[in-house]
């Protein structure tokens, strides 16, 4: 069974042009009203004055007084009453004896017969006018007396028939409609053609629509995590979701602010005032990694900008990850290789029955291996960093580079506060590893020092390198995103490891600075406060159950300095 559809609302420029009509046609149809019963009373009273006016002046003429005291009165006045009917409009002029018989009528078969209307008031001197049906049917007649001296001797109405009255009515009133008509056709064209802009302008959605359509549009602004920033044509803020003030850290009314003034970081700062459009562009607050797409809005001119913010902070965690665990896997597959090598050495010797030769041959491996191990725990005893450096070490060795663990190194299990998580230990001191590792890699005798260590109330990571070293010139821009001495093998690819570093300082209020190593190259040492030194016992615990993460949670790729 076919369920039969409802029929669609109107749209809202439709009811508003059909809103618009019905109240131009109704004021249009009250005017006319109005104009018609005014029209009608005006019209009245001025056929009354012009009744009286020419009933007086009959009264008033000598020859009427003097054709009244001839034997024959009518003789003499139905021709003069015929040629003032005739040149003055109206439609009878009777002239009377005081007792209401006529001397003269339009139908002279009435001539002699009583007059149809009042004459009281007129026997007593008195002039007036009123509306009467006489023979010639309804009319609006006027009455006045013939004097001769102080006396009176007869009587005079002059009237014009009701029909004739409204006959001048009906003409006026179609002219008012012709313009009205005029009128309401001219409105109706302007109210088309405004409200066809109108539909234009809401693609023909009702009011219902409109409302719902606004109702998904906030409840989606709200519900996505995704940051959402819309700018007008002056790059100003014309809307911001609760996504995008969490993710650019801002606070208060922004609506109506410029970009320039939210106080964001410079680069950021810029692809937002870029009037081209970005694309998956990685950028950097003072506590978040976002990726920034940019879409100006246009239609003949620009009308603004849309840009989407999305937060890769724990997706750059993850690539750091993946970065680390395939050095991992590549370091795990050459020492396998190397592992074979000697084992296979180590039967060899047995073979050729030199089986004192292969014990010590296998013990001198067993005891370096032991050794870098034995001397990374020695002085950095929290686990994260004991497994991070073994791991970065391992990473170096594979690369020709030598990690040393400087002497001065000394961290003990549980000195580091629960404040300081260990995702940000590995991305600080990951990344200055990965950087300084590359720096060393091809110089002579390439070495890469690290110093990790409490100093009073600061933790210090200090991170020396052989390489090349640092233009002291460029002593702020390595730390700022995209700023890197090798290529990007793509956009976003280099630059990003060192803008991690100081972001993670500064989020714990530390420093970092770079300056010149004492053996030449770079050296980036970064301190952080230690809010507390010497933690509970707990923190022990913590440490241990953070382990793993070692592994789990490596450093940030950044070897692009």
């Amino acid at each position: 069974m076919r369920v039969p559809r409802l029929p669609r609302p109107r749209s809202l420029a439709g009811q508003l042009f059909a809103m618009q009509a019905v109240l131009i046609a109704v004021l249009v149809a009250g005017y006319a009203l109005f104009s018609y019963v005014s029209d009608r009373g005006q019209a009245q009273d001025a056929a009354g004055r012009q009744a009286m006016a020419v009933a007086r002046s009959v009264a008033d003429a000598p020859s009427v007084r003097t054709a009244i005291h001839t034997p024959y009165p009518t003789q003499t006045l139905q021709p003069y009453a015929s040629e003032v009917q005739r040149h003055t409009g109206v439609d009878f002029v009777t002239i009377m004896n005081p007792q209401g018989i006529r001397w003269t009528h339009p139908n002279p078969e009435l001539i002699g017969e009583h007059f149809l209307g009042h004459t009281a008031r007129a026997l007593k001197g008195e002039s007036f006018t009123e509306t009467y049906t006489g023979t010639l049917g309804p009319s609006v007649r006027a009455v006045t007396p013939i004097r001769d001296g102080g006396r009176i001797i007869g009587l005079v109405s002059a009237g014009i028939k009701v029909d004739t009255v409204s006959a001048r009515i009906r003409e006026q009133v179609t002219t008012l409609v012709s313009v009205a008509g005029g009128a309401l056709a001219l409105g109706a064209v302007g109210t088309y053609v405004i409200n066809a802009r109108l539909r234009r302008s809401t693609h023909g959605l009702n009011a219902t629509e409109l409302s719902r359509m606004h109702d998904y549009h906030q409840a989606a602004l709200h519900a996505v995590r995704e940051g959402l920033l819309m700018l007008d044509g002056r790059f100003r803020v014309a809307l911001i979701n609760d996504g995008g003030r969490e993710l650019l850290g801002v606070s208060g009314e922004v609506v109506g602010r410029s970009v320039a003034d939210l106080g964001l970081p410079a680069p950021l700062t810029g692809a937002l005032l870029s009037s081209e459009p970005r694309v998956d562009e990685v950028h950097l607050t003072a506590a978040r990694v976002l990726v920034v797409n940019t879409s100006p809005v246009s239609g003949g001119e620009r009308r603004g900008t849309v840009v989407t913010l999305r937060d890769v902070t724990e997706l750059q965690s993850l690539m750091g990850e993946l970065d680390s665990e395939r050095g991992f896997t590549q370091a795990l597959r050459s020492q396998a290789h190397e592992a074979a090598n000697r084992l296979h050495t180590v039967v060899s010797l047995i073979e050729l029955g030199r089986a004192e030769e292969a014990v010590d041959f296998a013990t001198a491996e067993l005891e370096l291996a032991q050794a870098l191990t034995d001397q990374v725990i020695a002085a950095v005893n929290e686990p994260v960093l004991a497994a991070l450096l073994l791991g970065k070490a391992a990473q170096a060795n594979e690369r020709g580079v030598e990690l040393v663990v400087s002497e001065a190194s000394r961290i003990d299990d549980g000195l580091l506060p629960a404040s300081l998580p260990a995702r940000d230990l590995v991305t600080i001191l990951g990344n200055l590893i990965d950087n300084a590792v590359d720096a060393a890699q091809g110089s002579e005798g390439g070495r890469v020092t690290v110093t990790a260590c409490a100093e009073g109330a600061e933790l210090v990571l200090r991170v020396s390198d052989t390489g090349a070293g640092v233009d002291p010139a460029h002593a702020e821009a390595v730390f700022r995103r995209g700023w890197s001495t090798k290529p990007a093998p793509a956009p976003g690819g280099r630059g990003l490891g060192l803008a991690l570093v100081r972001q993670t300082v500064r989020r714990h209020e530390g420093t970092l600075t770079v300056s010149e190593a004492a053996g030449g190259g770079a050296e980036f040492e970064a301190r952080i406060p230690l809010p507390t030194v010497g933690a509970a016992s707990g923190t022990d615990t913590a440490a241990a159950d953070e382990l793993p993460g070692a592994f789990a949670e490596p450093a940030l790729p950044g070897g692009d300095l």
